[in-house]
C-alpha cells in the first residue's frame, strides 16, 4: 500500500508541475493528448483516437470538436467512406502546440534529471508490469455480461 501512495504522490506532484503551462495555453488534458497523437502520428481516422490516447469515444468527440472549433485541428471526411473522418492538427495548431509540448517535454526532462538512464529503465520496466498485471487482474474480475 505504501508503494502505491508514493506513485500517487509522485504523479500528483507531477501534474501541479506539469500542467499550468498546458492550461494557461487554453488546452485540457485530452486536448493536449489529441494534439500530441497528431503531431507525432500525422492524421488519424477519429474512430482510432481512443484507444491511442486513452479516452473513451465521447471525450475523443468533445476534445476534437472543441480543437476544431479553435482552429487546432481540420476534420476530413473519407471519400471512400462518409462514415470515416480523418482528423489532422492544423498549421494554427502547430504554432501553438510545437512550443508547449517542447517546453512539456522540457520539464519532464527536469523532473528526471536525478534518475539515471538505468533507473529510468528499470522504472519503465516495473511499471509495465504493475500495468500488465493490474489489466490481468481487471479482466479477471469483470463480470460476464
Amino acid at each position: 500500500m505504501h508503494t502505491w501512495l508514493i506513485t500517487l504522490k509522485a504523479l500528483q506532484a507531477m501534474s501541479h508541475y506539469l500542467w499550468p503551462p498546458v492550461l494557461k495555453a487554453g488546452l485540457g488534458d485530452s486536448d493536449f493528448r489529441v494534439l500530441e497523437l497528431l503531431l507525432h502520428k500525422g492524421p488519424t481516422p477519429v474512430n482510432a483516437i481512443g484507444p491511442k490516447v486513452n479516452l473513451n469515444p465521447g471525450s475523443v468527440s468533445v476534445a476534437v470538436d472543441r480543437l476544431y472549433r479553435k482552429g487546432l485541428v481540420s476534420r476530413e471526411e473519407c471519400p471512400s467512406d462518409r462514415r470515416v473522418r480523418t482528423v489532422s492538427i492544423t498549421a494554427r495548431g502547430k504554432e501553438l502546440f510545437i512550443p508547449l509540448f517542447r517546453q512539456h517535454a522540457s520539464f519532464v526532462q527536469r523532473a528526471f534529471q536525478d534518475v539515471s538512464p538505468e533507473e529510468q529503465g528499470e522504472l519503465q520496466k516495473l511499471l509495465k508490469k504493475i500495468g500488465k498485471r493490474a489489466e490481468a487482474l481487471a479482466q479477471e474480475e469483470e463480470p460476464d455480461l
